[in-house]
């Protein structure tokens, strides 16, 4: 038997009644602060004079993921909305944003969510086709083609022209651009393999326009698309920045794509052409 006195515990201090009552006060104060914040928060992130801007020729990813981006939204967010989002577009769009994505500055505020940025980019879209009164799916994809393709707004017209004079011939479009959507790139270099890719959007290897537009033309691409110059091209290339040579004549073409290689090698510089 031990002869160890037991262990006496006396009981700590309690809370008199007055302060339960501040503790309860100061949590339910701490409660209400918590729930401002979560209510507040989306208006400090987007604060007054918050703004998206989409550039011409950007492709619709592009725009999600800057929409993403600008609304403090996880990676994808904008993408799942635009397919769950019905949007004014035409019927042969078949839901599809793409060429519809105006490019523009948009406002963002604290209700903008992706869903009504998706719709007023569309609105915005509508409002300028109708302006200009282009009512065809068609001259829209034709436009996203001359964005891509066209070195500068005064070259769209010939870039439109060509369009439509190899699809009068029944001619391959033959533009890179097309294949830099299928493969979700952008370069100059198109190889003798990329040609070969099975994509719809591959214009070497398939007649015709591709299914939808390759990004989301402004307006003086649209434009040049619904009313292209008169003339006979059926080429072009640009050589060198600011120098697009256009021809209906299959040698010359030759020799001007002969140039443009010759520029590439040495100094790494050039453009895109059909």
């Amino acid at each position: 038997m031990s002869d160890a006195s037991p262990t006496v515990r006396r009981p700590g201090p309690r809370l008199s009644r007055t302060g339960r009552f501040v503790l309860v006060a100061v949590l339910g104060v701490l409660i209400v602060l918590a729930a401002l914040a979560v209510l507040l928060l989306p208006r400090v992130l987007h604060g007054p004079g918050q703004t998206l801007t989409v550039p011409e020729g950007q492709r619709a990813g592009q725009v999600y993921a800057a929409a993403d981006k600008a609304l403090h939204l996880p990676a994808g967010s904008t993408a799942k909305a635009a397919k769950r989002t019905r949007l004014p577009l035409p019927a042969e769009a078949k839901g599809n944003p793409e060429g519809y994505l105006y490019p523009a500055t948009y406002p963002i505020d604290a209700d903008t969510t992706p869903a009504s940025l998706l719709a007023y980019m569309v609105k915005t879209a509508n409002q300028r086709l109708a302006t200009d009164r282009i009512t065809s799916y068609r001259t829209v994809l034709i436009a996203s083609i001359v964005q891509a393709e066209a070195d500068r707004p005064a070259d769209m017209g010939k870039v439109a022209r060509v369009i439509d004079n190899r699809l009068a011939h029944d001619m391959p479009l033959q533009m890179d651009s097309t294949i830099n959507y299928a493969l979700g790139r952008s370069t100059l270099h198109t190889s003798h393999a990329d040609t070969r890719t099975k994509s719809p959007y591959n214009t070497y290897r398939y007649p015709g326009l591709p299914p939808t537009p390759i990004d989301n033309p402004g307006a003086d691409a649209l434009k040049a698309a619904g009313a292209p110059p008169a003339g006979d091209w059926l080429y072009f290339v640009t050589v060198k920045p600011g120098d697009t040579r256009f021809t209906a004549d299959y040698q010359e073409h030759l020799r001007n794509v002969r140039e443009f290689n010759e520029r590439q090698r040495s100094s790494g510089s050039g453009g895109g052409g059909a």
